[in-house]
């Protein structure tokens, strides 16, 4: 394969005479996915054999065998099964699916049935099989990859190449042509370590072809490459998860498998009604019985040892759970203490909670599978408030911390249930709240206003393309025509939306446009038309001068309109009898509009100076434009974003000037109550999302001391494009870190047989 992959592609002389461009590198290696799949099915029939060095253990009973020699005699459409998928995910750049590795979620768990559970694990064992037979080529391809693809850093998970997508590629061809699961299971590990070895030698030969073409490679973010997955180190899960956590038992743990019932004292001695016995007169007595009765020498507990052969005494079933538990509880906390974005005095804040949770977790269960249970709103609502403060030498974090050592005393409560976890959430929510009142007073004026602005600029909108039908075909001055679509646009509509009797014109502005556009047009010739305009022009001006004001529009985006208007308008009325005066209208005529045309399908967003001011409400170009524009550094934006997304799965972090720990990629759909970092006048903003509009056109983020900044979707776009807005948190700290232990679980199942 390795001579057939050269003689095809060809080694140039002359690096510069012709350089492949990425689709050509896609096409090259997709036309090697045919051989690609032989070289496995060869390599699974040759597994199945009695004896031989290729022989391999995981094949040889006869489900399996029959399965290897039905995808033998089927060879054709199993290679175009791949081949098509791979096609497929290749080309929509590694699969819109994502892997379920990558998107396992600890919460999900309890709602996973057993076949995608096995799915899971089956996929995950697959590319562990792949990865570690790429792991020395992938990095050059990679590199070189991202080159092609325009990046200057090494993205490994933008290769759409990657192993990833061809351990899709296999899992969905196995899926199609083995229907039954125990075949398929046994045949994916084996089938895998096939197509990594092959696929090692076609990644090696891809990249000695481009860089004797003369294609550099991409430099490694942070100065290193990384491996594979690109994992830098052990993750802090390793140590412990391996004894016992893995997806079967995660799962059973979050469904209550593992509780253990209550005990009832003296149950099988108690009488059925206390009551009876008060009345016989012998309560005392027996109570006084049973307290002098020996009690029975309790056993030594056993150690639970996981890796104990199957045919030894299993332990109980609720010494598992509490063991799983502390070590579930253990992982999050190790998490979270892990995760850069908390600052160092409230990690030592959690390392205090952590034995309360313990504590808790052996009692009830509910803290895993229920979000809403207190101790996990308690642990979220500390952490979620903590990230309001980027360091800790802003204002509010001391008083901040001092709130949450007002709990303190409920730390050595001899009982630690959730009822104990929820007296200490209402002590903190009590204190917040009324830290925040101004806060949020200040905040629902905000939105008020916001809300207002949106239903207005929607209404203007409609009328905009009103007011654009009844221009149609009309010779007017474009000025006039953008003046009608966005200025008086928004004077109708507020017109309407002020008036409480439901009249769709209470002052008259909407019937003034026909007046408007009459006065303007250039072919009108009617006999009395001066007159008709010398008696009509000085109240349509003081009306449009008054709708204006009513909205408090800028007086500087209207005033060469009135200056324009009136030209149009002296002209009109001197029916070009004065050669200057109908030069100045022709001049005015011909000249650029200053209100920008907008495309049919956005809002124009404007606030009005209130409604600005209450709102903070952030403008492109006042606000924005001279800093994001002419920054040197604009044109790396999506690659900086790349860089700390890929940084961010990794734990490790990226290098991007500005406050440390910031998120990566902006979603197409920001949560409330993402924390995100905005650069506003040059300074990075700490805020959280805290107000959307209805219609998803205004958006408000505020920071912990009350200040708002609400911007228009257009404006919160441009900030993301150019990596000015950047998230830091879009969804529980919390989850993220139960997260990990279902990934760290993930790994244990794939390293273990799952238990029956």
């Amino acid at each position: 394969m390795a001579k057939m992959m050269k003689l095809r592609l060809g080694v140039s002389d002359d690096p510069t005479a012709l350089q492949p461009s990425l689709s050509d590198c896609l096409g090259a290696m997709l036309q090697q996915a045919d051989v690609l799949v032989t070289h496995v099915l060869n390599g699974l029939e040759l597994g199945t054999s009695a004896s031989g060095p290729q022989r391999i253990s995981a094949l040889q009973t006869p489900p399996v065998k029959l399965a290897v020699h039905e995808l033998h005699a089927g060879a054709t459409d199993v290679k175009a099964t791949f081949v098509k998928e791979l096609t497929r995910l290749v080309y929509e750049g590694g699969g819109k699916e994502q892997v379920a590795t990558e998107v396992l979620r600890f919460q999900d768990l309890q709602l996973f049935e057993d076949e995608e559970l096995d799915q899971s694990i089956e996929i995950a064992r697959a590319q562990q099989e792949v990865a570690m037979a790429v792991d020395d080529t992938l990095p050059p391809l990679d590199a070189l990859i991202s080159t092609m693809m325009g990046w200057r850093t090494i993205q490994p998970g933008l290769n759409p190449l990657r192993p990833e997508v061809f351990v899709r590629s296999l899992q969905h061809t196995l899926a199609r042509h083995v229907k039954e699961a125990g075949a398929r299971e046994a045949l994916i590990t084996p089938a895998a370590g096939l197509l990594g070895v092959n696929l090692r030698r076609l990644y090696r030969e891809l990249a000695d072809w481009l860089r004797s073409t003369g294609i550099e490679p991409a430099v490694p973010v942070g100065g290193r490459i990384n491996r594979a997955t690109g994992a830098s180190g052990a993750p802090v899960t390793d140590s412990v998860a391996k004894t016992l956590l893995t997806l079967d038992r995660l799962r059973k743990l979050l469904a209550g498998d593992f509780d253990q019932p209550r005990k009832a004292e003296f149950l099988h001695t108690m009488p059925a009604s206390m009551a009876l016995l008060q009345d016989l007169k012998k309560a005392d007595e027996l109570v006084k019985r049973l307290e002098q009765r020996p009690r029975p020498v309790a056993a030594p507990e056993q150690p639970v040892d996981m890796l104990a052969e199957a045919d030894k005494p299993a332990a109980p079933a609720h010494r598992i759970g509490e063991q799983l538990g502390e070590e579930v509880v253990r992982l999050m906390f190790d998490n979270l203490l892990e995760d850069r974005r908390l600052l160092p005095s409230l990690k030592r804040q959690l390392r205090e909670l952590e034995p309360a949770v313990q504590r808790l977790t052996k009692e009830d269960s509910r803290f895993f599978s229920d979000r809403n249970h207190p101790a996990r709103q308690l642990l979220d609502r500390i952490i979620q408030r903590s990230l309001a403060f980027p360091s800790e030498d802003d204002a509010g974090w001391e008083r901040f911390l001092a709130s949450l050592q007002s709990i303190d005393r409920w730390l050595e409560s001899t009982v630690m249930d959730a009822d104990t976890f929820g007296e200490m959430l209402d002590e903190l929510q009590a204190q917040w709240s009324e830290q925040d009142q101004g806060a949020r007073q200040k905040r629902e004026e905000a939105a008020r206003s916001l809300l207002h602005a949106e239903q207005r600029n929607l209404l203007a909108q409609k009328l905009a393309a009103e007011f654009a039908g009844t221009l149609d075909g009309l010779d007017v001055a474009d000025f006039i025509r953008d003046f009608l679509k966005n200025a008086w646009a928004q004077v109708v509509a507020e017109a309407q939306l002020s008036c409480d009797d439901g009249s769709s014109d209470p002052y008259g502005y909407r019937a003034m446009v026909e007046d408007l556009i009459w006065s303007v047009q250039k072919t009108t010739a009617q006999r009395g038309r001066a007159r008709r305009l010398v008696q009509m022009i000085p109240a349509l001006l003081q009306r449009l001068r008054e709708g204006l004001g009513r909205i408090g529009y800028p007086p500087e985006l209207t005033q060469r309109f009135f200056d324009h208007l009136i030209t149009l308008h002296r002209a009109a009325v001197q029916e070009g009898r004065d050669a200057t005066v109908q030069a100045a209208a022709d001049a005015a005529w011909a000249e650029q509009s200053q209100f920008p045309e907008e495309a049919e399908d956005e809002v124009q967003m404007w606030l009005d100076e209130n409604e600005a001011q209450e709102s903070g409400f952030i403008e492109e170009e006042a606000d924005l434009g001279t800093h994001y524009a002419a920054s040197p550094e604009a044109p790396r934006q999506e690659e900086l974003r790349a860089e700390q997304d890929a940084a961010r799965a990794r734990q490790v972090p990226a290098q991007e000037e500005g406050p440390a720990d910031a998120g990566a990629v902006m979603p197409e759909e920001l949560r409330i109550g993402a924390w995100v970092e905005i650069r506003i006048k040059g300074d990075w903003v700490r805020a959280q999302l805290t107000w959307c509009s209805p219609h998803a056109t205004l958006f408000m983020f505020t920071s912990i001391g009350g200040a708002a900044h609400s911007m228009s979707r257009r404006t919160m776009d441009k900030l993301r494009t150019n990596g000015h807005l950047r998230v830091v948190a879009d969804r529980p700290v919390v989850d993220e870190a139960l997260d990990q232990v279902a990934q760290a679980a993930l790994k244990n199942s794939v390293e273990r047989p799952p238990e029956g």
